[in-house]
């Protein structure tokens, strides 16, 4: 009999690279039976970049690639803080009213699997639940994809303390942890050490018909994925980065990806700049390595000044740039530069808040000393094959599943 898998969504895309098309997929090819429930936000589906699906996916529920879609209205998650709460701390299952709840107590899953902290909230709710009026055991797993709640935001600091202390209760009734870094998994530790924590890196399965990258050339590319945001991807800085560099050598700046507001796909490049920057837009997520060919070097930059999650973070584009052989140019932070550092696959920037001038300057230095980009080209491809493509980081999250089956007992005697 199939194991039946249900994962809980409350802020992500249902195509989420992580979600859907990795994690999902993969227990799916497993042999097992998976449901996901996935919010809509003003009676629509969304897709990675924010925007609206109004031609398709409209159904209540569908299947899509062999997975069982289930769909709510996000905007009904109305209960405050204070109430989740109360519900959290009285250990009883009848606060949770919540739509994620009740959806996910309909499917009387083998194994939950939630995705953010008000997710795993609901997550609760249904196994309690379950085993106060069904008599069923089920397991629920928290996959944090980052570092919630962050110590570092601009949020009030009662805010902040409610948050940490549901965060430790719920963390009791988990039956184990998934997450995105070493560190994020340091710090769960440092709260409960008493359940599995366990990395899964946001790595793509190993690209196909990769070829080494030839560094004879006289330009060179310096890409961007993502989104373009003030705290990541910083419009201005891609200006001025291309201002400084142009003036010294053939550069392009391409761009995968782009911003989230509605009815506009980028920022307006300057005439001066149009043939030096590349707006390749939002691109299929298997695309992905095909665009990443012409790619020299890969720029991220993210603003740790309010976020303990930046310092701590290993976003899918880091590992999207090793998986194609692109070297990293990163600026402090530090789980990327420990793993940058140990493996030689890029260059990290001396300094936590890096100007345009810094990563100018440093794409002019590996412009100049071009077999050491060679050199950790070849490093970063290495290292993705040997160590962190997919293909092995499921088996970890096989193995996470294998444990809660063998200690799974589902009728309570």
């Amino acid at each position: 009999m199939k194991r039946k898998v249900c994962f809980l969504v409350a802020d992500h895309s249902f195509l989420d690279a992580r979600i859907f098309k990795k994690e999902a997929k993969s227990l799916l090819r497993q042999g097992y039976d998976v449901t996901m429930i996935v919010p809509k936000m003003n009676g629509y589906l969304f897709d990675i970049n924010g925007r609206n699906f109004t031609d398709r996916f409209q159904s209540a529920s569908f299947s899509y690639e062999g997975i069982e879609i289930i769909t709510y209205e996000r905007n009904e998650f109305q209960q405050d803080m204070k109430q989740f709460l109360s519900n959290i701390r009285s250990g009883k299952h009848e606060g949770f009213i919540d739509p994620l709840t009740k959806l996910g107590l309909l499917q009387e899953a083998d194994i939950y699997h939630a995705h953010e902290v008000s997710s795993f909230y609901s997550g609760i709710g249904i196994k309690r639940t379950l085993k106060d009026v069904n008599q069923k055991n089920v397991k629920l797993i928290f996959d944090s994809h980052e570092l919630e709640p962050d110590p570092y935001s601009k949020a009030e600091n009662n805010e902040k303390e409610d948050n940490m202390l549901m965060l430790r209760l719920m963390m009791k009734e988990a039956d184990y942890i998934i997450t995105v870094s070493e560190s994020i998994k340091s710090w769960f530790l440092n709260i409960n050490r008493n359940i599995p924590v366990e990395v899964i890196y946001n790595s793509p399965p190993l690209a196909l018909n990769y070829e080494e990258k030839n560094y004879n050339k006289n330009y060179l590319v310096l890409t961007h994925e993502g989104f373009i945001e003030r705290s990541r991807g910083n419009w201005r800085k891609i200006i001025k980065i291309t201002k400084i560099c142009s003036k010294y050598m053939d550069f392009r700046f391409k761009i995968i990806g782009g911003i989230r507001e509605e009815g506009k796909n980028q920022y307006p490049v300057p005439k001066s700049l149009e043939n030096n920057i590349k707006l390749a837009g939002w691109i299929a997520y298997e695309d992905i390595p095909k665009e990443l060919q012409e790619a020299d070097l890969g720029w991220i930059d993210l603003d740790i000044r309010h976020s303990l999650n930046n310092q701590y973070a290993m976003p899918n584009k880091f590992f999207s740039y090793l998986n194609n052989g692109v070297p990293i140019l990163v600026n402090r932070c530090k789980d990327m530069e420990e793993f940058v550092q140990k493996y030689n696959c890029g260059l990290v920037i001396e300094n936590s808040h890096a100007s345009a001038k810094d990563y100018a300057n440093a794409v002019r230095y590996l412009y100049d000393n071009k077999l050491k980009l060679k050199e950790m080209s070849l490093n970063a491809r290495k290292v993705m094959e040997d160590l962190y493509c997919w293909e092995r980081m499921e088996k970890k999250l096989f193995e996470i599943y294998e444990k809660l089956n063998n200690s799974s007992l589902n009728i309570i005697d």
